[in-house]
């Protein structure tokens, strides 16, 4: 299988495996015979629900991770492989745990029909406990989230990257439009062109109409203002001075 290709699959089996686990949460687990007289019921059927409620936690967690895996980037994809890992061993774990003592994992459920709580007065109650095949099922949905999440890791170095073809074609549209259609300069339009990465001074033009010139004239205009207002008044202190 071409590694480039696996990555339709592997999301495919990571989604099919979030559902066997919400599938297992859902079935019955334990079916639990209580003592004759201890209860108004002589059995009570735990479901995944009550004996691993954090499965349907961590099932919406791992479903939600392979969508995300569609559209992440290389680093983001070595992240999520590593959390799927760990929400894997967290199923196949607190299966486990269950497994091994089915009358704790169904205190909850047994409480409600004997009218007790504590989990040494649960155990007073009941007779023995029948297991269903969903347990396995629901740990088996565990480790092969493991396996996927390992698979990831290996694999995943040779898909694509999420694609920036739309970015790139939008910001040459815009350079495009703008090269066509000049704007009158301002803020606003400088801080956009900014924004795409285009030099707001480049081919800057003076405005319609300007002279380049009409700094130096100005200048040039107010200096012989100046000196000929010196000059008469030197000529006129010259000539007071000089009058008999």
């Amino acid at each position: 299988m071409n590694a480039r290709r696996s990555r339709p699959l592997v999301v495919v089996a990571g989604l099919a495996v979030a559902g066997v686990i919400m599938l297992s949460w859902t079935q019955t687990w334990f079916t639990v015979h209580l003592h004759a007289g201890a209860a108004v019921a002589a059995k009570v059927d735990a479901d995944g629900a009550a004996a691993v409620p954090q499965y349907t936690a961590l099932a919406i967690a791992s479903l939600a991770l392979f969508l995300a895996m569609t559209i992440a980037g290389r680093v983001v994809r070595v992240v999520l492989a590593a959390v799927e890992i760990l929400l894997g061993l967290g199923v196949a774990w607190t299966g486990i745990a269950a497994l091994r003592d089915p009358v704790a994992a169904a205190k909850g459920a047994v409480g409600k029909v004997a009218g007790v709580s504590d989990l040494t007065a649960v155990r007073r109650v009941v007779s023995h406990v029948d297991v269903t095949a969903w347990p396995a099922v629901g740990i088996a949905g565990g480790v092969l989230a493991v396996l996927l999440g390992v698979v990831v890791l290996v694999v995943q170095r040779s898909w694509p990257g999420p694609s920036r073809k739309y970015g790139a074609a939008t910001a040459g549209a815009a350079a495009d439009a703008r090269a066509a259609a000049p704007v009158e300069r301002d803020a606003v339009v400088d801080w956009d062109d900014l924004s795409a990465g285009v030099d707001p001074t480049a081919g800057a033009e003076p405005a319609v109409g300007a002279d380049p010139t009409d700094g130096a004239g100005a200048g040039t205009a107010v200096d012989d203002t100046v000196g000929s207002n010196g000059r008469r008044s030197n000529d006129g202190a010259g000539a007071e001075r000089g009058a008999p």
